[in-house]
């Protein structure tokens, strides 16, 4: 308290974006090397990524037809409502309804609504590790208790049932689940899934599914959005066309109740929600009315080229990653757009941990990765690679040799 005003504090919890610009300004932008960044999710920043000409055209026409320069209903406009409980509704063994939808600024702010709306005192959320900061933050802002449970490498990053069953307690709201996963690039089965939702409703908690990375299945598991098990345990979808469509400045995402027997959404909890919707800004109108075309017409080539550039260049990492000795990859990713890449210290004579190795990495080669302590994990990084494939085999070729350099033993990389 200070002069009777209590006392902000600003969350010091760790982020991407943070960490990432804090690596490019440790760039040295002498040694005249082109940057080549697979730290951030973003496939736009590579030419082989680009999204289809049917979403172009369709909000270049909802722009230019003059319709949409108001403002939309806080909730969202009602034909994209519409067009994404449908969508949804294919992978569903019920329908949606429209109104179970609501149009969020990406799924960053579907994110923060989730833990808004939950937020309680002492209420505490569980949340994967490794998994994605901005729980942490939106946590912290909300005054929301995080628990980790542990994520399991071994068995393709599968959650730790018992570690759910050793956190939960009465005051525990929400269990978060990301799938497919980032930054582990896993695709959890039906079988998994099921498990999931019921040791969520032996405890009777809402589980937060986040499906940003929603059809980006390319490996032996196809993708299941939790909400199959909606009639089970109440679930939050939580989704975006940011990267299925490659539109992740676009900030069009979703927050849906897929809770066909409303365990979860009650009239107090529908009137809640709308309330909070008045005071959230969401994205463009004009993107909103788009979104109708954008679904409908988008075709199954499209989607199935995108897979076939991530299968391809997960395999170009682990093919890649097998020569570079203090590296080791538990697990082939089986979707989403990452990878997590176990971090042998012990083999490098001047690297301390993963912060040290991805500053001197970006500083020497000019090659951005994610410190794995960024998402939970010490000792770990994060692989991006929705990269172009010639500048991934060069990225990797760079930190094949920086790590060379640092070596006890360089034989290991002749």
């Amino acid at each position: 308290m200070e002069n009777g005003v209590a006392k902000m504090e600003t969350p010091t919890n760790v982020t991407i974006k943070g960490i990432l610009g804090l690596l490019m300004a440790n760039l040295d932008y002498e040694n005249k090397k082109k940057v080549i960044s697979l730290g951030m999710g973003d496939p736009t920043a590579f030419s082989c990524f680009t999204t289809t000409s049917v979403a172009e055209d369709a909000v270049v026409d909802a722009l230019t037809s003059q319709k949409f320069n108001g403002y939309s209903p806080t909730v969202g406009l009602p034909q994209a409502r519409k067009a994404i409980s449908e969508y949804l509704s294919i992978n569903l063994p019920y329908k949606l309804s429209p109104d179970d939808v609501f149009i969020t600024a990406g799924c960053t702010q579907a994110i923060e609504v989730a833990i808004s709306i939950l937020a309680r005192p002492n209420a505490n959320i569980l949340v994967p590790k490794p998994g994605f900061p901005i729980y942490e933050l939106c946590a912290a802002f909300r005054n929301v208790e995080i628990r980790h449970f542990d994520l399991l490498p071994e068995n393709n990053w599968e959650v730790d049932l018992d570690a759910i069953d050793a956190l939960a307690d009465h005051n525990t709201v929400a269990i978060v689940i990301i799938n497919p996963g980032n930054p582990c690039g896993n695709v959890y089965s039906y079988q998994h899934l099921k498990k999931i939702a019921e040791t969520a409703k032996k405890h009777k908690i809402v589980v937060i599914a986040d499906e940003v990375y929603g059809h980006l299945a390319f490996g032996q598991n196809p993708f299941v959005p939790m909400g199959v098990f909606g009639s089970m345990v109440p679930v939050l979808t939580l989704g975006s066309l940011s990267k299925r469509w490659i539109v992740p400045g676009w900030r069009l995402g979703w927050f849906v109740t897929t809770d066909p027997n409303s365990m979860f959404k009650n009239a107090k909890t529908v009137e809640r929600l709308k309330k909070y919707f008045d005071i959230c800004g969401g994205p463009a109108t004009f993107i909103q009315a788009a979104v109708p075309r954008i679904i409908k017409e988008t075709s199954d080539t499209f989607f199935m080229r995108t897979l076939d550039i991530l299968k391809h260049t997960s395999d170009v990492c682990m093919k890649k990653i097998k020569d570079i000795p203090c590296l080791t990859c538990p697990t082939k990713p089986q979707g989403s757009m990452a990878m997590m890449v176990k971090l042998n210290v012990s083999l490098l004579k001047d690297i301390h941990d993963d912060i040290d190795f991805c500053f001197k990495l970006a500083k020497e080669e000019s090659v951005i990765l994610l410190p794995g302590l960024t998402v939970g994990l010490k000792n770990w990084v994060r692989i991006t690679f929705a990269a172009e494939p010639s500048l991934l085999e060069e990225a990797l070729e760079r930190i094949k040799t920086f790590s060379s350099r640092h070596s006890y033993d360089t034989n290991g990389y002749i």
